[in-house]
């Protein structure tokens, strides 16, 4: 018997590509490259509005889809509070032009992805075997 052992591809998604999309749509995009069992980096950070639905739409997967068992997600975001006033004043206009770009959110479908820890210097993601 042999056993194939998977690999991990990584999607690298900048905010360009989803800025003018709507939030469904996002979604959808996220989702489709999660469904192909890839791990995504999205530059920047999801609506907190889009990651409940981001969940939701995976769990009504959950079931549905041979394999899927849904997803683990991380967003990796500057400390904001280390900033002074100026910077953070900074921070928000630059915010409101072009966008929360200064994250990083990890989404990886559950069936690969078996944790993603996450610490102030670090993001470790651990793979399924």
């Amino acid at each position: 018997m042999t056993k194939k052992i998977q690999g991990l591809t990584i999607q690298f998604l900048p905010y360009s590509e989803i800025e003018t999309l709507k939030s469904g749509e996002r979604i959808k995009k996220i989702l489709d490259i999660i469904l192909d069992n890839k791990l995504v980096v999205i530059q920047g950070k999801l609506k907190s509005e889009e990651e409940a639905r981001l969940i939701e739409d995976t769990m009504a997967l959950v079931g549905r889809i041979k394999g899927f068992r849904g997803v683990e997600l991380a967003v990796i975001s500057p400390d904001v509070k280390k900033r002074d006033m100026v910077s953070n004043l900074k921070h928000s206009i630059a915010n409101a032009l072009v966008g929360n770009t200064d994250s990083l959110t990890v989404i990886g479908p559950a069936s690969i992805i078996k944790e993603m820890k996450k610490d102030p210097r670090k993001l470790e993601i651990i793979q399924k075997r």
